[in-house]
């Protein structure tokens, strides 16, 4: 039964009380030895006296790095995007970081939560005394930290630098799959339906440039800018890679059917179902470049190449 919402606070509250009661009969305090301490994205430090051992994951990235590092079996509820691997995807759901079901996370009795930095929910669920791991991956080099952040998490210090070390040499390995005369040719990577590219500086654009391609939205941008249309035919790129829903060329744009990779049949539209996997900032990363690189060996050594 819902509970008026003037009642949900008290509810909350009561039941983060009751349920530590339950099942340490009363506060104690943590060892001085074995404790973890873990320094989140707001660089506030979190203490655990033991390796987490109930974790809700409200990020589809963190329940997949978690999992990759052996970890699935300490989550208890994931957010409705975390569909990957199936164990995860088999979890309670709890809504997502935009509508997160507060009373169910609770009722869960989690040793931490993973969030991003930002959230409300994060000063909830600590005003309750639930800790909150707040992540925030925008690059490989905040993948490589956080994913042995993870790991300490979980009690495996090392997992995640291991973990990204064979990251790393299975992305060198497909770059090494790139047809010659796709490397240092210029894309264009669009997000949202034109509301935002992946910048260079992004981790999108970081696995673009490790296939040996050049981004049009270079460093001096933001790492998600939105691009005019103007802006993407002056630069004339030889790939535009997007989602399968986007028309090629989209007829609202002015001036795109002047661009080399529409006019030479130079594009990749990943079909949606897998373009979260370019999207998403975790162990899959592997997986996201194999899709680009899959598209550019399938196009003609000349697509992307016709000019007006």
């Amino acid at each position: 039964m819902a509970l008026p919402s003037r009642d949900m606070s008290d509810y909350l509250k009561a039941l983060a009380l009751s349920s530590a009661l339950c099942l340490t009969g009363a506060p104690q305090p943590l060892a001085a030895q074995g404790a973890i301490e873990l320094a989140d994205a707001r660089h506030k430090t979190i203490t655990l006296a033991r390796p987490a051992q109930r974790i809700v994951s409200l990020q589809p990235s963190f329940t997949e790095a978690l999992c990759a590092l052996g970890g699935c079996d300490a989550l208890v509820a994931v957010d409705r995007h975390s569909l990957w691997p199936g164990q995860a995807a088999a979890l309670p759901k709890v809504g997502s970081l935009r509508d997160p079901d507060m009373e169910r996370i609770v009722a869960l009795r989690p040793d931490v939560v993973l969030s991003r930095p930002g959230h409300k929910l994060n000063e909830r669920l600590e005003s309750l005394g639930i800790q909150v791991l707040a992540l925030n991956v925008q690059t490989y080099e905040d993948m490589a930290r956080d994913m042995e952040t993870l790991a300490m998490l979980i009690g495996r210090p090392g997992a995640g630098q291991r973990l990204w070390r064979q990251t790393k040499e299975r992305l060198a390995a497909l770059r090494r799959e790139v047809p010659a005369h796709w490397q240092g040719r210029k894309v264009y990577f669009e997000l949202h339906s034109g509301m935002a590219a992946a910048g260079e500086a992004s981790f999108i654009g970081q696995t673009l440039q490790g296939l040996g391609l050049v981004n049009i939205a270079g460093r001096d941008l933001p790492m998600y800018p939105k691009l005019n249309p103007e802006y993407v035919v002056r630069a004339n790129p030889d790939l535009v890679i997007t989602m399968t829903d986007m028309p090629v060329p989209p007829p609202e744009r002015q001036g795109w059917n002047r661009i080399a990779a529409l006019r030479g049949n130079g594009y990749c539209r990943i079909p949606n179902a897998e373009f979260d996997l370019l999207v998403r900032p975790g162990p899959r990363v592997v997986d996201a470049a194999r899709l680009v690189l899959q598209c550019l060996q399938r196009l003609s050594p000349d697509a992307g190449t016709s000019r007006p």
